[in-house]
């Protein structure tokens, strides 16, 4: 089933995940999504290994808590999480050099935390790894000393961004 895209989310300079000029990073596009959740695409290449031709399981543990964690921004772009908690179950193996599909969603939220859910999807839509977030909301200001013309952060349009997403 595809989902609509309503929304390009912010990447940076040299976050791991997002960051477009950081050499060994995952380079993850966000997507919001119909429905409230959030998809990030990203391709695996050989330096995120663990196994051979497998994704490394902290680096899916890594893009699965930051989609997660960002889903929040869908509704209130000031206020981010800090990961207070993070569980994650590994179904299936995660292939390289193939563009994935992270879905995040928020499940539970107070005035002061946020849970959420998300599962990293192979291109068939299997499931391959699962995860579960507990998060504490904090404007970014209180999380970094952030110079965001410094740190290059913004919404990078391309010809490639997907006007719809196929989700299970």
């Amino acid at each position: 089933m595809s989902t609509k895209v309503t929304g390009k989310q912010h990447n940076s300079r040299m976050c791991f995940v997002c960051g477009l000029k950081n050499p060994s990073g995952l380079k993850a596009s966000f997507y919001e999504v119909e429905g409230d959740q959030l998809v990030a695409l990203f391709s695996p290449c050989e330096e995120h290994q663990g196994y051979p031709d497998r994704l490394h399981g902290g680096l899916a543990a890594t893009i699965l808590d930051e989609t997660i964690g960002r889903a929040m921004n869908i509704n209130q772009d000031e206020i981010w999480g800090v990961t207070v908690e993070f569980n994650v179950r590994y179904k299936k193996p995660v292939p390289l050099n193939q563009q994935l599909r992270v879905v995040g969603r928020i499940t539970n939220q107070n005035r002061r935390l946020f849970e959420g859910t998300g599962e990293i999807l192979l291109p068939d839509g299997q499931v391959a790894v699962e995860g579960h977030g507990k998060y504490l909301k904090l404007p970014l200001e209180e999380i970094a000393d952030f110079d965001v013309e410094e740190q290059e952060w913004k919404a990078v349009l391309t010809a490639d961004d997907p006007e719809e997403i196929g989700l299970p």
